[in-house]
């Protein structure tokens, strides 16, 4: 079971789904606006489009129902934004045990963290967020994902001409132009 954190529009998880019908997705975020429509669609026919594999939860990272505890064997957070990026990219206790919680032993977490230094200013300056860089996710995340009880297996800077291939509107969006950086870290719960 993959569960996406901040899943958005729905949009990335729906299209997994589809590809692997065997396999179960759970959506979260904590704004159900845009997964309205997407909610709508899921509950159809599967020949009409419907995808009896994925399930959307409204809830906020810090505040994930206990229902998900230990199920996931997959847990993503892509493109995250707002309390959830200062999260990821500060390794902030309460959200990253609740992360940790909804994993099973073993789980693999997968977090791609994106932002611009000029566009996304004031965004860093409200979450008071440390430039991203291998350095930082060594000494500073890595100590604190350990704590929360993850492992960081590997980490790298996302080269520009991949982004387009990653499984995101968002990531699509993020391949033309703009100096974002993305990083993606790869954990594993222990």
């Amino acid at each position: 079971m993959l569960i996406d954190i901040g899943t958005g529009s729905g949009l990335s998880i729906a299209h997994s789904a589809r590809l692997n019908p065997a396999q179960f997705f759970i959506g979260v975020d904590a704004n159900p606006r845009p997964l309205e429509k997407i909610s709508e669609r899921i509950h159809r026919r599967p020949e009409k489009g419907g995808l009896p594999n994925v399930l959307f939860v409204q809830a906020a990272v810090e505040h994930l129902p206990s229902e998900l505890d230990g199920i996931a064997c997959q847990v993503h957070v892509q493109f995250p934004w707002g309390s959830l990026l200062r999260a990821v990219a500060t390794g902030e206790p309460l959200p990253m045990r609740n992360l940790r919680r909804i994993s099973k032993s073993g789980a693999a977490l997968e977090v791609v963290l994106g932002l611009d230094p000029v566009r996304d200013r004031s965004e860093i300056e409200r979450l008071n967020l440390q430039a991203l860089s291998a350095d930082y996710i060594k000494s500073v995340l890595a100590p604190r994902y350990k704590e929360a009880g993850f492992e960081i297996v590997d980490q790298a800077a996302l080269a520009h001409a991949g982004r387009g291939q990653m499984n995101s509107a968002w990531a699509k969006r993020l391949s033309f132009g703009g100096n974002r950086e993305l990083f993606r870290i790869r954990a594993r719960a222990l």
